[in-house]
């Protein structure tokens, strides 16, 4: 799932999922990476002969009440996280250990107690886990395609008042709960319907890898076997212990934030001159954990950016303060040293993404080419319930998994008429919703729609990177060109980037699970009416979860308050660029611009040439570019995380790789879940007893004098 606008584009695969087993009396790790080498040497017993005893549920069996009643506790759990990442830096890991594990230990514990009062009628499996992980995945993935914190706020008034241009009430429009729950609710499935027919030739034709979709399945397979149990067990308590620190620490921090500036986010600890640039660590729990989970090369990457900008560029620029800009320029003005900082991020996104997505369409196109190529001449194109002939050289766990994949098929009628059916509904509804964007607009979006979300979902299971905030891009400059500024065309860009984005984020969402149900015997019928009913939770749930957030902080996206949304500004700002061009640029802003962004192509290109040793110790620029908007605070923070992984690695490899993701989980989840008592308590209109503020001396001793009396 794409849950990034910078690094989370990609999908981690996960690293860490262990089975543990006992030889000769001595415990032994194994981690997920030596056992998918062990299942391609064939004197290991395959995973389906494990399970051999085991019936295979029917399709309608693997949903159940309590597997959904499971997936809405933890969607609105996992709604809140990614919301308050999305609202402070944009950077989302891969949860879907966090939502694995607690999957399997709410039902597990569910069930066990069934058991033993002896009413237990239907046993838990690894496939109704498996619509668990599936269901919680998509209702989660709402809060980030659903643009709450880029696209869909980035038309708010509070964004709009931080630009000079286009501000216009024609290109501006709040928030309210009516209208977003509408929006969402007629984009967010087509991208659902649009690769149903593809499903299998993107897995059993194509054999595509899906990375993160086949660990999962692993990490669900693991589960499920006697070993695997224990350790799940083992994991769970470690997250819980986690989960209750961060969580306590979160309150703890909350009695010493009375007014601006206070409490420990805002200690200076490497000095007051370093704290002006954004350089300190904040004690946020939740980017510790994340920097446990990203690579250490995006962590690094980060750090780097951070150097960069807020540690060279602008100390350089503003000391050009009256030659490049106005002296009396407030410092958040785009006019001004914000300008510089916003526009060059972009520009180093834009060069990133554009580099990355001709890359992945070329492999995409090459990809199919050779698929065709190979094929017999005179076979048709495999879509629909066509069986593929039996290839003798299919492994056991293969022969079985196609069986079962193609058992349960979706009829291509019913993709076409519900694509076409939504695709009318939305026509009409959505220039109710926005004016500016017309019925033809839309109806060129859902013409290319399908062929984008067949590259994007391909090109995901190539590479494991999903381009979908690229593809929302795309649609902000077209359309916004189009429409035009005499007519809305800010907001037609915006809106139309939420359309795109919701179609192809959701079409590679619903391929890796697929993947994920095709290596767990789960039906592709179960995985598609989980991913519906997980899709329908969001555009409810979250929606509502970003309006407690919008009550509760009234400085949300306000640059420099605790939920900045630099990613709304961000998109608002490239809606104004499509449609304005560059007149709203600072001096020498654009030349600045066009460095950046042919750097980043090279940079990207120079990763590709050196191969992938020599590519690890070159920093991301989509990483790179999102300190220098932000500033370096959180990267210190979650470099620490990098630090306390790496530390524990060379202690005890085993158990880092073993309880590392679990931990990690524990942090995010913990300080992820205080927002809604925080919201709470600041829609109550209880405050903080206290302000914890850090003075320099010098103004230490003025504010002494002024209260002495």
């Amino acid at each position: 799932m794409d849950r990034s606008n910078s690094v989370n584009n990609r999908r981690e695969p996960y690293t860490s999922n262990e089975y543990e087993h006992t030889t000769n009396g001595t415990k032994k790790i194994t981690t997920q990476q030596e056992l998918l080498h062990q299942q391609d040497d064939e004197s290991i017993q395959s995973i389906e002969r494990i399970f051999e005893s085991k019936e295979v549920p029917s399709w309608q069996s693997q949903l159940t009440l309590r597997a959904f009643f499971v997936s809405l506790i933890l969607g609105i759990l996992f709604t809140f996280i990614v919301m308050k990442l999305n609202l402070t830096t944009g950077i989302i890991p891969s949860l879907n250990v966090s939502a694995g594990l607690l999957g399997f230990f709410f039902v597990k514990t569910w069930t066990k107690f069934l058991e033993k009062s002896g009413v237990l009628k239907q046993p838990f499996t690894r496939q109704e886990n498996t619509v668990i992980q599936t269901c919680v995945v998509a209702t989660s993935g709402i809060a980030f395609s659903g643009g709450f914190g880029s696209y869909l706020f980035g038309m708010s008034e509070v964004v709009a008042k931080q630009s000079t241009e286009a501000n216009a009430a024609d290109n501006v429009k709040n928030p309210s709960l009516g209208w977003m729950i509408s929006f969402l609710f007629v984009v967010s499935f087509l991208g659902l319907f649009s690769v149903v027919p593809l499903r299998k030739i993107m897995i059993i034709d194509f054999k595509l890898i899906y990375p993160s979709g086949t660990a999962t399945a692993h990490l669900i397979n693991s589960f499920h076997t006697p070993q695997g149990a224990k350790l799940a067990r083992k994991q769970v308590k470690a997250l819980g212990k986690f989960f209750s620190f961060s969580f306590l620490w979160g309150f703890f921090q909350w009695f010493f934030t009375a007014g601006d500036g206070c409490g420990f986010v805002n200690f200076p600890t490497f000095g007051l001159k370093a704290y002006e640039n954004k350089f300190y660590f904040d004690f946020s729990a939740t980017y510790v954990g994340v920097g446990m989970i990203c690579p250490y090369l995006i962590n690094i990457s980060l750090l780097v950016g951070g150097i960069l900008s807020w540690g060279i560029m602008w100390p350089l620029i503003q000391d050009r303060k009256g030659h490049w800009y106005p002296a009396d320029q407030s410092p958040s003005s785009l006019h001004g040293i914000q300008g510089y900082r916003v526009f060059i991020a972009i520009a180093m996104i834009l060069g990133d993404g554009l580099y990355n997505f001709i890359k992945v369409l070329g492999r995409t196109l090459y990809g199919i080419y050779c698929q065709f190529r190979e094929k017999r001449a005179g076979s048709v194109l495999p879509v629909g319930v066509r069986a593929s002939p039996t290839d003798p050289s299919l492994s056991y766990d293969d022969l079985i998994r196609t069986e079962l994949f193609l058992k349960d098929q979706i009829p291509t009628w019913v993709a076409i008429a519900g694509y076409v059916t939504i695709a009318i509904v939305s026509t009409i509804t959505l220039p109710h919703i926005f004016h500016q964007l017309k019925w033809y607009y839309i109806i060129v979006i859902y013409i290319f729609a399908p062929v984008l979300a067949f590259c994007n979902a391909y090109g995901c299971g190539l590479t494991d990177w999903s381009l979908a905030s690229t593809y929302g891009k795309l649609a902000i400059f077209t359309i916004g060109a189009w429409a035009g500024s005499a007519h809305g065309g800010v907001l037609a860009g915006l809106a139309a980037c939420g359309v795109m984005m919701n179609i192809v984020s959701t079409a590679s969402d619903l391929t890796q699970d697929f993947k994920t149900g095709y290596m767990t015997l789960a039906s592709p019928r179960s995985m598609f009416i989980s991913q519906i009913i997980g899709t329908a939770m969001g555009c409810v749930i979250s929606p509502c979860v970003f309006w407690l957030f919008y009550k509760a902080f009234h400085d949300l996206g306000v640059p420099g308050s605790e939920y900045p949304a630099p990613y709304a500004l961000v998109y608002r700002n490239m809606s104004i660029l499509g449609v304005e061009g560059f007149s709203a640029l600072p001096k020498n802003c654009l030349t600045l611009c066009y460095v950046f962004f042919l750097g980043a192509i090279a940079i990207n290109a120079v990763r590709d040439a050196v191969g992938k040793d020599k590519a690890k110790y070159i920093p991301l620029p989509m990483a790179m570019a999102i300190p220098f908007y932000l500033g370096s605070y959180f990267a210190i923070d979650m470099c620490l995380g990098s630090l306390i992984l790496f530390i524990w690695t060379k202690i005890n490899k085993a158990k880092a790789d073993a309880f590392g993701p679990a931990v990690a989980s524990g942090l995010i989840c913990g300080d992820g879940i205080w927002t809604l008592p925080s919201s709470i308590l600041a829609l109550s209109g209880v405050n903080p007893p206290i302000c914890m503020k850090f003075l320099s001396r010098k103004n230490n001793i003025k504010v002494d004098k002024f209260m002495k009396p």
